[in-house]
């Protein structure tokens, strides 16, 4: 029998999100139903005919186990109601606005998108790495929809796909020098336009130029610093989620660090910004979902 994550991982999805740890696929309930169940039939269909047994819970998550029964229903129940009553106890923080379960909000960004002048018609592929750019050049024209796009990971392929963009290509290693290599083979003989904002954190077009890839680049979006006059100090122990550079730089403009705080870095990239006196946790997975998870998982 084939290892689940090789089997997983070919599947390329979107909408449903492996966990090693538990063995579980888990949905994102926030965007499309009909796209939510088209993965969910492939994956069921994909388990089947590798011989997993698996059931779907009563949040659609799908378990790679035994097939379910009432007493283990029952189980569930009751383990879900005292995981709620633990996990609404804990301080856990994301820096931005964006909700994600048993997390508080702490926004630290907001984003200025800039008009810029420039001609789609000529590029055959588009590159996002972040949600902001798709948002960003769907402020300039329609033209982009039209055009293949690659994306640097699920999460930013799911806004991709929500405002009607070409999905093409979401890359596996969702990290921005790792992903431009992912890109090589596959822009070949492309003119290719590199859509982002303002700071760049990976090498990403000077990996691509010196492969031979005719890359060039646009800023649609900078990302500023929300400034707080007075902020009411974070409890001790809490868990600090940091989903970007610009995260770390905001946050320590609005706050002392606390030597009793966790710092978990949503990826390899984010966790190199941190200065020399934080160590942050690099979550498992590039979400906010699976930042959180991991959260808990450090205050359980």
């Amino acid at each position: 029998m084939k290892k689940i994550d090789a089997i997983i991982d070919k599947l390329n999805l979107i909408y449903y999100e492996y966990d090693i740890a538990t063995n579980t696929l888990f949905k994102d309930p926030k965007f499309n139903k009909d796209e939510i169940y088209k993965e969910k039939i492939k994956i069921t269909y994909t388990l089947t005919t590798n011989g997993f047994q698996f059931f779907v819970d009563e949040n659609e998550s799908i378990l790679i186990s035994k097939k379910d029964n009432f007493i283990s229903k029952i189980k569930r129940f009751f383990k879900s109601k005292l995981n709620s009553y633990k996990n609404n106890k804990m301080n856990i923080y994301i820096l931005s606005d964006k909700k994600v379960k048993w997390a508080k909000n702490l926004p630290m960004l907001k984003i200025d998108y800039q008009y810029t002048n420039i001609s789609l018609e000529s590029y055959d592929a588009l590159i996002f790495t972040s949600k902001n750019a798709i948002i960003g050049i769907d402020k300039i024209s329609p033209l982009w929809k039209n055009i293949p796009s690659y994306v640097i990971a699920p999460q930013t392929a799911k806004v991709l796909k929500e405002m009607g963009g070409k999905l093409t290509f979401t890359g596996k290693a969702k990290h921005g020098n790792e992903f431009a290599k992912e890109l090589i083979p596959l822009l070949k003989n492309k003119n290719v336009l590199y859509v982002r904002g303002k700071d760049l954190v990976s090498n990403a077009v000077t990996i691509l130029k010196e492969n031979g890839i005719a890359c060039d680049e646009t800023i649609v979006y900078q990302t500023l610093c929300n400034k707080y006059e007075a902020t009411t100090p974070l409890p001790k122990n809490s868990v600090i989620i940091f989903s970007s550079p610009s995260t770390i730089k905001c946050f320590l403009s609005n706050n002392l660090w606390d030597d009793s705080f966790t710092a978990i870095a949503i990826g390899h990239t984010t966790a190199k910004y941190f200065p020399s006196n934080i160590q942050p946790i690099i979550s498992d997975n590039t979400s906010l979902e699976f930042c959180v998870k991991k959260a808990i998982e450090i205050l359980s």
